[in-house]
């Protein structure tokens, strides 16, 4: 679920308790939305209402702080959310507020301080971790630090393998060894994917860039 399709869903606790219970489309969607912020809020929030106990004035900040980054409020976001990430860290509410800093920190270009944060949030949901683990290699890869970043998607792809997410972490993967010159690690990962991800081999034509890789080696 996307920022923009968040306008008209309806962010109350309880339709959230409802939608996880009885929407399965709303489940698949917060496990699949890698990198999303909605789905990794979504589902944080729904930790916290079953299983945290009740925190009204943490829940009442980072839900403020999704007000703002729906209406794109950037500044304003950032600006409640670093003393709510200070006050509230180690609960719950406060690791949903660090994700989101971190995040609008990326949306500004700030990725030294976007990845200060997200090296900071803890979740017990595998997939979960897995999506802060890409979104810090996207940070990196920013930062113009390519092995860095190419450990981190390496990382997020084995960290929960499936048929999804751990692909396109090995596709980054590869560029970035590719960016960094270690023609035999990219040739490692893209051939990693079309030997155990066909349906993804097929769709980015994997053949190509082991190809380009292999005519860069061979120079």
């Amino acid at each position: 679920m996307k920022i923009s399709e968040m306008e008209d869903f309806n962010l109350s606790k309880e339709n959230l308790n409802n939608q996880w219970k009885n929407n399965k489309r709303f489940k698949l969607g917060v496990y699949i939305g890698a990198g999303i912020i909605g789905s990794l809020v979504l589902f944080l929030a729904y930790r916290q209402l079953i299983w945290a106990p009740a925190d009204t004035k943490a829940d009442d900040g980072w839900w403020s702080a999704l007000n703002y980054i729906e209406k794109d409020s950037t500044d304003q976001a950032i600006r409640l959310l670093v003393p709510f990430v200070k006050k509230y860290d180690g609960h719950t509410g406060g690791e949903i507020g660090q994700y989101l800093l971190g995040t609008q920190y990326m949306k500004k270009g700030e990725f030294q301080k976007a990845l200060d944060q997200l090296e900071g949030v803890s979740v017990d949901d595998t997939y979960l971790a897995t999506m802060i683990i890409g979104l810090q290699g996207d940070c990196l890869s920013e930062l113009k630090k390519y092995t860095e970043a190419e450990e981190k998607y390496v990382e997020a792809a084995s960290n929960i393998e499936n048929e999804f997410t751990s692909p396109q972490y090995l596709f980054k993967a590869g560029l970035h060894a590719e960016l960094s010159k270690n023609y035999e690690r990219a040739t490692a990962h893209f051939t990693k994917i079309k030997d155990e991800y066909p349906d993804y081999a097929n769709q980015k034509t994997i053949e190509r860039y082991i190809a380009r890789v292999a005519s860069v080696k061979s120079k």
